[in-house]
C-alpha cells in the first residue's frame, strides 16, 4: 500500500484515539512517533505496516531487542500495534488482526522511584524560601504532593478547579474523566495565598488607566498561567523548578521529577493506612493492577505488623 494510503490511516485512527479515546496530546505524538518507526522497520524489511502480517510484527520484536531496547519499550510498541490494527479491522480496512496472537514481552517487576517523608518536607521547605518565586513554587508543590495529580493534570489545571473554601481539586484526566481528589489545609492554603497575589503588578503602561477605576480581572483560565503556547505551566518549566528546589533542599535533583512526587503522594499514603481502592480513585487509575505496582508498601507495613505485634514475632528458637 502506498505511503499515502498508510498515512491517511494513522492519521484517522490518531483522530479516533483523540476523538472517542481522549487521547492527550502527549500520548498521540507517542503513537505517531512509535507508528512511524514500525512502519520504517518493516519497510527495510520489505513488509508493509497496513498489510503485516504475524510473522512481520515478529520479526518487528526481534529486530527491537537485537538493537538493545528495553522490555518496556517493545510492549508498549505492541500496545499502540494491537489498537491501530483492531481500528484497521472494526473500519473494515483488514479483515484480521495479525497482532492478536503475539505474546507481550515479559517485562521485570520495577519498583517507583519515591523520596522519603523527610525528603519532601525539606523540599517544601525549600520552596517557601525561593526568590520571587516561592509562593508559585510553593503552591504547586503542595498542590502535586497532596493530590499526587500527574503533571500534565497539574500545570493545565484551570482556575476554576480550586474553587474557594474547598478541601478538593476538580481534575479532568486521562480520557476526559473527571474525578474529585481531596487535598489538606496546607495545599489549599498554599493555592489561597498564590491566588491572591498571581496575577502580579498591574503593568506600568496600565497604571494610568487602573487608577480611574477598578484594577483589571484575571484574564487566565489557568490556575498557573504562563506565556507558552499552551497559555500555562508547560510540563518541562515545572521539571525544572523541581530541579532547583531539590537542590536547595540538599536533594538531589536527578532523583526528582514531577512523576517522582507523584509516586511519593502513594506511597506515603498507604504507609499511613490508605487502602489501595482509594488510592486508585485518588490517582486516576483506570485499572486496579495499575495501582499495585505500590503494593510494596502495603508487604512492608504487614512485616513492620507481624514484627511488632505478633506474640511469636520476638522468639528466638
Amino acid at each position: 500500500m502506498a505511503v499515502a494510503d498508510l498515512s491517511r490511516h494513522v492519521e484517522a485512527f490518531l483522530e479516533m484515539m483523540a476523538v472517542e479515546r481522549g487521547a492527550s496530546k502527549h500520548t498521540l505524538a507517542a503513537y505517531g512517533r512509535d507508528l512511524a518507526d514500525v512502519d520504517a522497520v518493516l519497510r527495510r524489511q520489505d513488509a508493509d505496516l497496513d498489510a503485516a502480517a504475524a510473522s512481520d510484527l515478529k520479526s518487528y520484536l526481534a529486530t527491537l531487542a537485537k538493537d538493545g531496547a528495553s522490555s518496556r519499550t517493545a510492549a508498549r510498541r505492541l500496545s499502540c500495534l494491537r489498537q491501530f490494527y483492531k481500528f484497521l479491522f472494526a473500519e473494515g480496512v483488514r479483515s484480521d488482526d495479525p497482532s492478536a496472537g503475539i505474546d507481550s514481552p515479559r517485562q521485570g517487576r520495577s519498583l517507583p522511584k519515591f523520596l522519603s517523608e523527610a525528603e519532601v518536607d525539606a523540599m517544601l521547605t525549600a520552596a517557601r524560601a525561593l526568590p520571587r518565586r516561592a509562593v508559585r513554587a510553593t503552591a504547586l508543590l503542595e498542590l502535586l504532593y497532596a493530590t499526587g495529580l500527574r503533571v500534565s493534570e497539574l500545570v493545565s489545571l484551570p482556575i476554576a478547579a480550586v474553587r474557594a473554601g474547598h478541601m478538593a481539586v476538580i481534575v479532568r484526566g486521562k480520557g476526559g474523566k473527571e474525578r474529585m481528589v481531596p487535598m489538606g489545609t496546607a495545599a489549599r492554603d498554599a493555592i489561597d495565598a498564590y491566588v491572591a497575589v498571581r496575577d502580579g503588578d498591574i503593568p506600568a503602561k496600565a497604571t494610568v488607566a487602573a487608577r480611574k477605576g477598578p484594577a483589571p480581572k484575571p484574564t487566565s483560565p489557568w490556575l498557573f498561567p504562563a506565556p507558552s503556547a499552551q497559555g500555562h505551566l508547560t510540563r518541562e518549566a515545572f521539571a525544572l523548578l523541581l530541579k532547583d528546589i531539590a537542590a536547595a533542599a540538599g536533594v538531589a535533583p536527578s532523583r526528582v521529577s514531577p512523576h517522582v512526587l507523584r509516586h511519593s503522594f502513594a506511597t506515603h499514603l498507604l504507609s499511613h493506612g490508605a487502602d489501595l481502592r482509594s488510592l486508585q480513585q485518588m490517582l486516576g487509575h483506570a485499572d486496579i493492577s495499575t495501582t499495585q505496582i505500590y503494593t510494596h508498601v502495603l508487604e512492608e507495613r504487614l512485616r513492620r505488623l507481624v514484627s511488632d505485634h505478633h506474640p511469636l514475632a520476638t522468639l528466638k528458637l
